[in-house]
């Protein structure tokens, strides 16, 4: 019986097969190498230079109070260099990572002295950026100050990722420049000043939905924080005493429950807010249309059991038959529990607030613009079309009186303005000199003919033709 031998493609791919699992080792662990993050860790370094930063007395009380003046300023004049300056130079990072440390760490004191220090720092934020705002000539809200009012899913994403990447830099031995990225990126002081800016004015609207998005900010800052501090294995206290030892973490345990709970609820009503209103304002630009209308004003309120979207149209009014079709293609946008207000012709009177009248006396103000640029248009085009018909070819008309009065020397045409007191009007005249000594009635003769065949041949009503000799004369 004859005994195969493994042919040389069989012996290729049996090495092959032998060198994958090789081969995929290798990648996964570069793959673990790049993106390793404990290699740069030094956790010693890191919650020192935290819990530097966290205590809030002194010196940092009169930098954050300076920072939330050039703030309050920038975001009152509407100037975003000024607030990015005034971000760059706060202090509030320090208590809101040392919170997420104390919990990482199970420190119960650092997260105490944290705590202590960011309500500190609001209360001083809080009461600077009021006192300016009271007593600030301009008061109107600008759009820095709207855009943080209402906080979107957005917002949660930027304060998460910003703690992420101010902890991952924290953590080096190298300090960077992420630290005061984060600040700006995560925006802490433009919601205080703005919360401020409500308190201020008694706009309570504006103050609740301003510190509800300093709020989102902090807490998960301070939620990336201890995720990474855990991640990283920074050493947990030591506590001599165990029965003291376990209090503690039942304490940090139920405060981190109590911090990641809500922020997870927020997390999910902040994402389905953000859903509802990318539908309705989705739906305003698709859906809401009817020629001779002009919508002037949306305004989307978002409810758990019942959303408004009220539009505020001018110009033509709008049937009832299409409103309702309108509100029959809510369905299609998720906008269900969703009641759709429609203010338009008498309506608009009685509705009518601040925002609505000024964006009427615009509408209505545009609307005479066009009107009058319209009008103008018209005249412009008339008299443009006038002269266009009163344009003369004057070298073929100079050809033309030569060949009919050989015995001409010159013929001169210029254009005058005559005012008779009540209308000004443009009169040609027409200057001609003969080469002949023909007399004086003869020459008259040959001006009223070639006067008359200038009138017909042009169209004109009115000309003046004189002798160049009589002009001089």
């Amino acid at each position: 019986m004859e005994q195969e031998h493994p042919t040389s493609e069989t012996t290729n791919k049996q090495s092959t097969d032998a060198a994958s699992p090789g081969l995929y080792r290798t990648l996964i662990g570069e793959l673990k190498s790049t993106l390793s993050i404990t290699g740069n860790a030094h956790p010693k370094d890191t919650i020192e230079g935290i819990i530097r930063d966290v205590d809030f007395k002194g010196f940092n009380v009169w930098i954050l109070i300076l920072a939330i003046f050039i703030a309050s300023i920038g975001l009152n004049v509407n100037s975003t260099a000024v607030i990015i300056g005034a971000m760059l130079i706060s202090p509030l990072m320090g208590p809101i990572m040392g919170v997420g440390l104390g919990m990482g760490i199970n420190d119960w004191t650092l997260l105490k002295r944290s705590f202590r220090s960011l309500a500190v720092a609001v209360l001083v934020g809080l009461i600077t950026s009021a006192l300016y705002f009271s007593l600030t000539p301009l008061s109107d809200a600008q759009s820095e100050l709207l855009a943080r009012t209402r906080p979107n899913i957005l917002d949660v994403f930027i304060a998460f990722f910003g703690g992420l990447a101010g902890i991952l830099a924290g953590s080096r031995k190298e300090k960077s420049n992420v630290v005061p990225g984060v600040a700006i990126a995560t925006a802490l002081m433009p919601p205080l000043c703005t919360a401020g800016y409500g308190i201020g004015t008694a706009q309570w609207e504006f103050a609740l939905g301003a510190f509800y998005l300093f709020l989102i900010n902090s807490i998960f800052i301070s939620i990336a924080t201890f995720l990474v501090v855990r991640l990283l294995r920074f050493p947990l206290v030591d506590f001599s005493d165990p029965a003291k030892e376990r209090r503690a973490r039942r304490y940090i345990t139920g405060f981190a429950l109590v911090t990641i709970v809500p922020a997870i609820w927020v997390f999910l009503l902040t994402v389905k807010e953000t859903l509802f209103l990318r539908s309705a304002d989705q739906y305003v630009q698709e859906i809401v249309d009817h020629p001779g209308a002009e919508i002037v004003k949306t305004e989307v309120e978002y409810s758990d059991t019942l959303s408004t979207i009220q539009i505020v149209l001018m110009g033509k009014r709008v049937p009832a038959d299409v409103i309702r079709d309108w509100k029959g293609k809510m369905s299609l946008y998720s906008l269900d529990n969703t009641r759709l207000e429609v203010i338009q012709g008498e309506e608009v009177e009685q509705a009518m607030n601040d925002d609505v009248r000024m964006m009427v006396d615009v509408f209505n103000k545009a609307q005479n613009d066009l009107l009058k640029k319209d009008t103008r248009i018209q005249l412009l085009e008339a008299r443009l079309q006038s002269m266009e018909a009163k344009r003369i070819d004057f070298q073929k008309l100079s050809t033309s009186v030569h060949l009919q009065h050989p015995q001409m020397q010159s013929f001169d045409m210029s254009f005058q303005l005559h005012s008779d007191f009540e209308r000004v009007d443009t009169i040609p005249y027409f200057s001609v000199q003969w080469r002949d000594e023909a007399d004086k009635k003869e020459c008259v003769q040959r001006e009223q003919q070639l006067a008359a065949w200038l009138e017909f041949e042009l169209g004109l009503d009115t000309l003046v033709l004189l002798r160049a000799d009589a002009q001089r004369e």
